[in-house]
Formats: structure tokens, sequence, C-alpha cells
């Protein structure tokens, strides 16, 4: 697959970026992300209900030759409760084959793209038809109109029984993961990414901020002055320390914040000040 940036850019919170709002505004944002090397961008019909797609679509158009300068991670699956066409609004997961079909021709249509680079389900839905849903996957492949399949939140045999009903293999995996929340890297699914050769991908790695506003906000705040970086930078080296390091995907879009954590995204931690973070985080000393 198309090698990751040191960072994926989640659209997620477009919406509260003013500056943004126009179609010129916004491909002015992404092609200067992508001379950055900022290449990937994250999607989901959820986020702004459909209306970011379009509008990341939209700038996409207005700029001739930009598409091909650009990957695009969708994740698709949940329904939100107001989009409920039962009218009982109820959020749900629908990884049914009729509704995949139509989101994977929908989201290029929106987006004004010939392939989506990878495409991630969002959730695991109990009721999914695996035998269905992996022949809906393996037919976007083979039709060029998906590039790679991912899997978001998945825990090992949910992804290993989905692969199970796929010729083609499940490329990476979205999990939470950061200072706070290392749970994964202590329950095996962490491990099971690495020996399943599932490329991490980490969302809410700065647990959207909320990771400054605590003690050991203080305590990165202290050693970010030791290694000359920020605060945001050096958790992020945190995660980056880690063998078979995962791909943040971060949430901010202000160009200042993001060339940050782009000139300090090889920097990693020494032994000692990784643990002492974790032992921070966690309130009490490793076992």
């Amino acid at each position: 697959m198309a090698a990751l940036a040191p960072l994926i850019i989640s659209l997620r919170q477009l919406h509260h970026y003013d500056e943004l709002q126009t179609t010129h505004a916004l491909a002015d944002w992404i092609e200067a992300r992508v001379d950055e090397g900022l290449t990937w961008f994250c999607l989901a019909p959820t986020y702004g209900d459909g209306e970011h797609q379009a509008r990341f679509g939209q700038a996409l158009l207005s700029r001739p030759g930009l598409s091909s300068k650009v990957n695009v991670m969708v994740k698709a699956g949940i329904v939100p409760a107001h989009l409920d066409t039962s009218g009982r609004h109820v959020k749900h997961y629908d990884t049914g084959s009729n509704t995949l079909a139509h989101v994977i021709d929908h989201q290029l249509e929106m987006l004004n793209l010939e392939r989506i680079e990878l495409f991630h389900l969002h959730r695991p839905d109990p009721l999914m038809d695996h035998a269905t849903v992996g022949h809906v996957l393996d037919e976007g492949i083979a039709s060029g109109k998906l590039g790679h399949i991912g899997v978001s939140h998945f825990l090992p045999a949910q992804w290993r029984r989905l692969q199970t009903a796929m010729s083609t293999p499940i490329r990476c995996g979205e999990l939470e993961l950061s200072i706070p929340r290392s749970e994964a890297l202590f329950d095996g699914l962490w491990d099971a990414m690495c020996v399943d050769n599932i490329m991490p991908l980490a969302c809410s790695p700065l647990c959207g901020g909320r990771l400054f506003e605590s003690l050991l906000g203080s305590l990165l705040a202290e050693r970010a002055q030791d290694y000359g970086v920020s605060a945001a930078s050096l958790a992020m080296a945190w995660l980056n320390t880690l063998p078979h390091a995962p791909t943040p995907v971060v949430g901010t879009l202000k160009p200042a914040h993001l060339r940050t954590l782009l000139d300090h995204a090889s920097l990693q931690l020494d032994r000692v000040t990784w643990f002492e973070l974790l032992e921070a985080a966690r309130a009490h000393r490793v076992f």
C-alpha cells in the first residue's frame, strides 16, 4: 500500500474551523499539507453527516491534479441515531452487503476520487454476515475502487474471523492508544497486531488535548523541556518509541500544530522517560 505519512489527519472536526469553510480555503489547506508531506486524510460518513466528505471532494475537484497527491482513509459501518431511517432514532451498525457497496460508491462520488486507498470497517458488527462482507470488500479491491482494507476497534478474534472470509489481507487496525490509554500494550491486542502483521493506527493519541490538563500534563511539559520539544511532540514520541510504532491519527487541523508534530515525528524517548510517563498516567508503579 502507499506509504503512510508520519501522521494521518482526521477531518472529524472540520466544521469547527471557520477559516476552512470555503472550497478555496480548504483546497489551499490540503495543498499546503501535501507540500509538507502529509498526504493521508481520514473521513467517515458520520463526520459532519457526510458534509465533510462533500466539502473535501469539492476542494479536490477545484484543484486539478490535487486528488492524485492525496490518500484517503474512509471508515464506514456506523449509522447515527438521527440518520436511522426506521424513525426510531436508534444508533446502530450496518455492514449489510447492499449498504457497504452503496457506501463505497457514494464515498467515491462525494470525494471525487476513483479509489479509496484505505477502507475501514468502523466497528465490529455482531450481525455481520462475514462471507458476504468479505465478498464485497474483495470485489472492491478487484474493481480498483478500494486500495486496502482495515478495521477499527476490532479484537483479534473479530478481525481473524473476517479475514477467513476474505482473500484480501487486512492491512491496518485502528485502536485507541495513548499514554493514559495503554491497555492494548498489556492485554495482548498490540501483540496480536504485530503477530498478524497488521499496521497499527493510533486514534486519540493526545486524548483530544485532555492529556495536558492533568498531573501527567505537568510532567510532559517538564520532560518536553529536557528534549527541547513541545509537550504534544513528547507524547507522540512515547508512541513512536514502541517497536512496530503506530501511525497516529490526529484531530488538529491547525497548520502550526501539525508542523510541530511533523518536525519531531522521528523522536524517540529513552526507556526511563517512557516508563516514567506510563507510571504517571497510571498513578502507580509498574509491577
